[in-house]
């Protein structure tokens, strides 16, 4: 059995290894959705939702559904009509992949076990630890650094 990455109370816990974190499909594609968004300017022109679920690799209903989502955490505007679509609501640089997670799927790692009484006192000292970590992580990147790091900020144009 391949061995996880450590986390910071390996030695308080006694197992040293944990099991990967599943990611949603959903947080998936709002991700795809929201840095494909970040390559064109907040002002210029919408992306259709035929378009963006082709980037994406979603079917477009399913799709509008995130979108909805992300709008009503005020990550992405949509405008209607025969020239409509959906744009991001803020610059690249004030969006981070914690702002998309949590719009789509809620708090990150909310366990039960961080407020049960039954659950070891250790395992909740874990279970929190690990929940800031991976917020902590989440929220310092933003959409900005991705689109950088993907070479694809060179394409982005402004109006």
């Amino acid at each position: 059995m391949g061995q996880g990455p450590r986390f910071p109370f390996a030695e308080v816990v006694k197992c040293g290894y944990v099991t990967p974190v599943k990611l949603s499909v959903k947080t998936d594609y709002a991700a795809r959705a929201v840095l494909e968004l970040s390559a064109h300017p907040v002002d210029g022109p919408t992306l259709k939702v035929d378009d963006l679920a082709m980037v994406v690799g979603t079917s477009p209903n399913y799709l509008v559904q995130i979108l909805i989502e992300l709008k009503a955490a005020g990550l992405v505007s949509s405008v209607r009509g025969k020239g409509g679509g959906y744009r991001l609501a803020k610059a690249p640089q004030k969006i981070t992949l914690g702002d998309v997670w949590r719009a789509v799927d809620g708090e990150m790692l909310d366990s039960p076990a961080l407020t049960d009484d039954q659950c070891a006192p250790v395992l909740r000292e874990a279970w929190k630890g690990l929940k800031e970590t991976v917020n902590t992580a989440a929220d310092e990147l933003t959409f900005a650094q991705l689109l950088e790091a993907s070479g694809r900020d060179k394409e982005m144009y402004y109006i």
